[in-house]
C-alpha cells in the first residue's frame, strides 16, 4: 500500500475475544465513520488499512495478524489508531513501533465500551516503547478542539495539548515531615525487600503494564512468576466447607448476591463457590512465597477454566475479610490486613499499591487501595454540583471498604458473558463520599515514573448514579471522582495508562500528607515524580 499525499491510514485494534469484538463492531464503525468526515472535512482521505474478515468485524484481533496487515501498510504515510472500543495494544506494538510515519491515536468521548481505556493502555505502551505519537478524543468529531488539532497533525503530523497543570514535585512546598516518612520508608523498602508475586506476566495486551526487571530491582521489589495453572489446582484442593464459609462471612455482613439458575446468563451459587475457593487459594500461595503483594491476569487461560477473579481481587484488598487458615490450621494468614492485589497483573498499579500501603499504614490512613480504570466522564445531570465528574470503574471489583456500607453496600452481579464465558460475581458498589489522592507509575524513557495528585468522591443521587451505570457497565463499581484542578483534556492529554490507583484519607489535610509521603517515597526509590493540578477546589500547591 502506498498512500497518496492527502491519504490517511486507519487501523483498529481490537479485543482477543471473538464475543467482543463481534459485540463492539457496531460501535466501531459509528466511530470510523463519524471520523472519516472529520478528516474528509480537513482536505484529506481515510484509507483503511485492513478491512472486515469473515468472523463479523473489522479489528485486529491477534499480534500475528497485526504483524501480516503492516506488511502492507505505508510505513512513511500519516497512520491513525483509531478505538471505539477495549484494544489488546501488542496487536498493533510491533507495526508502530516500526512505522516511520507520524501517528495518531484517536478515541471517541463514549462509555459505552471503553474504547477511551483502551487508547490511554495503546498510549502507555507507545510511551513505554518510546514511539513518537500524538492523541485525540471527541465525543462527536466536530468540536474545535478536536478539528483545530485534527488538521494541526494533517499539516504538520504532530498535535499538543496544554499540561501546564503539571509540576514536577520538587518545585512544590510539600509538607516536610510526611516527606521524611516517605524517604524513610524508601530506605526501608531498599533493605528489606518485597516480594511482588505474578500470576502470569502479561495480561489483555497490557505492554505498558510490565515493569522490567532492571527498573523494578532498584525499588527494593523482585518479582516471583508464579503460574495461573498453580492457583487454578490450589484452587481445587480448597475445601467446600472452607469455601462456604467465606460466602457465608460476606453475606453475614451484608453483601447481597444478585443468582439464578442459569449458567450462561446468570450468576450462580456454583460460580460464587469456586470464587471462594479461588479466594483461599490465592491467600494461601500469597504466603508460601513470601509475597508482600500478588496479581492474577485471569482473563487470557483462567477465563476458560474458572468463573471471574474479581470477587477474589476486591475481597483480597480489604483489611476486613474472610479470615484464611494455613493448611494445617495452625495460623489465620495475614490476620486483619490486605493482601494487596493488582488487577490484570498491572505491576505499575502493584508497586504503586505497595507504596500507597505503607504510606497509610506510617500515617494512620486507610491503606485499603485499588486501580480503576479511567472509563469515562460527564457532566453532572443532576444538579449536585458543577465539577466535572470522572466515572472510574474497574472490572467488578474494588475494595468494600470503599463502598457506602462497607460490605452492606456490596453487591454481587454476574460477569457479562461476551467478556466471561464461566461468569462469577463481582464486587460492586459505590463508592463513599471523601477526600482522595490518586496516581500513576509508569515506564518513560526507559525509567520508571509517578504523576498523582488529589481529589475528592461525591455523592451524586441514585438516578445520576445509575444513568452513569448505564452508560458504562452497570455490573462493576463506580467511583464518582472529581480530580482538583485538572480538566477533562488535561487528564487525557499526560495519563500514560488506561489505570488509575485510588486512596481515601481520614481529611484533606491527611490526603496532603499522604500526597507528600508518596511523593517522596517515590523520588528516593529513583521515580520522576509530577503532582498534577491543584491542593483542592481552590488553593493551589504552595511553591518553593
Amino acid at each position: 500500500m502506498k498512500c497518496g499525499p492527502k491519504q490517511v491510514q486507519l487501523v483498529v485494534s481490537g479485543d482477543q475475544r471473538l464475543s467482543a469484538n463481534q459485540m463492539c463492531w457496531p460501535a466501531q464503525q459509528e466511530m470510523e465513520a463519524s471520523l472519516a468526515k472529520a478528516v474528509a472535512a480537513a482536505g484529506y482521505e481515510l484509507v483503511r488499512a485492513h478491512q472486515p474478515g469473515p468472523d463479523g468485524h473489522g479489528f485486529i484481533a491477534s499480534q500475528k495478524e497485526g504483524m501480516a496487515i503492516f506488511k502492507d501498510v505505508d510505513p512513511d504515510a500519516p497512520l491513525i489508531v483509531a478505538e471505539a472500543v477495549w484494544q489488546y495494544s501488542h496487536h498493533v506494538l510491533a507495526g508502530l513501533i516500526s512505522h516511520r510515519g507520524p501517528i495518531l491515536t484517536a478515541a471517541n468521548w463514549s462509555g459505552t465500551w471503553p474504547g477511551l481505556v483502551g487508547m490511554l493502555n495503546l498510549n502507555g505502551s507507545l510511551t513505554k516503547a518510546g514511539v513518537a505519537y500524538s492523541t485525540l478524543w471527541s465525543d462527536d468529531f466536530t468540536d474545535e478542539y478536536f478539528t483545530s488539532r485534527l488538521q494541526q497533525w494533517l499539516q504538520t503530523g504532530a498535535c499538543g495539548h496544554d499540561v501546564s497543570h503539571v509540576a514536577p514535585a520538587d518545585s512544590l512546598a510539600l509538607d516536610p515531615e510526611a516527606r521524611a516518612v516517605g524517604e524513610q520508608l524508601a530506605a526501608q523498602l531498599q533493605s528489606e525487600k518485597a516480594i511482588m508475586g505474578v500470576f502470569d506476566e502479561g495480561c489483555m495486551g497490557m505492554f505498558n503494564a510490565i515493569i522490567p526487571d532492571h527498573l523494578l530491582h532498584p525499588t527494593g521489589v523482585f518479582k516471583e512468576r508464579l503460574s495461573q495453572s498453580a492457583l487454578y489446582y490450589e484452587s481445587t484442593q480448597v475445601t467446600d466447607d472452607e469455601a462456604r464459609a467465606v460466602r457465608q462471612w460476606m453475606e453475614d455482613r451484608g453483601m447481597t448476591f444478585h443468582t439464578g439458575p442459569t449458567h450462561e446468563d446468570d450468576l450462580t451459587d456454583e460460580q460464587i463457590h469456586k470464587q471462594c475457593q479461588m479466594y483461599v487459594a490465592a491467600v494461601r500461595i500469597a504466603d508460601d512465597f513470601g509475597c508482600d503483594l500478588i496479581g492474577i491476569q485471569y482473563q487470557q487461560g483462567m477465563k476458560d477454566l474458572l468463573p471471574a477473579s474479581d470477587l477474589v481481587e476486591g475481597t483480597l484488598n480489604n483489611s476486613e475479610r474472610p479470615p484464611v487458615k494455613s493448611r494445617c490450621g495452625s495460623r489465620v494468614l495475614f490476620d486483619g490486613q490486605p493482601v494487596t492485589h493488582f488487577n490484570e497483573v498491572d505491576e505499575c498499579a502493584g508497586l504503586d499499591g505497595l507504596l500507597t500501603n505503607r504510606v497509610q499504614q506510617a500515617l494512620g490512613q486507610p491503606v485499603e487501595n485499588t486501580l480503576h480504570d479511567v472509563r469515562w466522564g460527564d457532566r453532572d445531570q443532576s444538579g449536585t454540583t458543577d465539577d466535572y465528574v470522572w466515572v472510574f470503574e474497574i472490572s467488578g471489583s474494588a475494595p468494600p471498604a470503599h463502598f457506602i456500607d462497607g460490605w452492606g453496600g456490596a453487591e454481587g452481579f454476574r460477569q457479562p458473558a461476551m467478556y466471561f464465558p464461566n461468569g462469577g460475581s463481582t464486587l460492586r458498589g459505590i463508592s463513599k463520599p471523601g477526600e482522595i489522592v490518586w496516581s500513576r507509575i509508569y515506564v518513560e524513557d526507559d525509567s520508571l515514573a509517578m504523576d498523582l495528585g488529589r481529589g475528592d468522591v461525591v455523592e451524586l443521587p441514585r438516578d445520576e448514579t445509575e444513568r452513569r451505570w448505564n452508560a458504562t457497565t452497570p455490573q462493576w463499581p463506580i467511583m464518582h471522582a472529581v480530580l482538583y484542578g485538572v480538566s477533562r483534556e488535561e487528564l487525557m492529554a499526560q495519563h500514560k495508562s488506561n489505570h488509575v490507583q485510588c486512596v481515601y484519607s481520614i481529611s484533606a489535610a491527611d490526603a496532603d500528607r499522604t500526597l507528600a509521603a508518596k511523593a517522596a517515597m517515590a523520588q528516593a526509590l529513583g521515580m520522576k515524580v509530577n503532582v498534577c493540578g491543584q491542593r483542592s477546589r481552590d488553593e493551589p500547591w504552595p511553591q518553593r
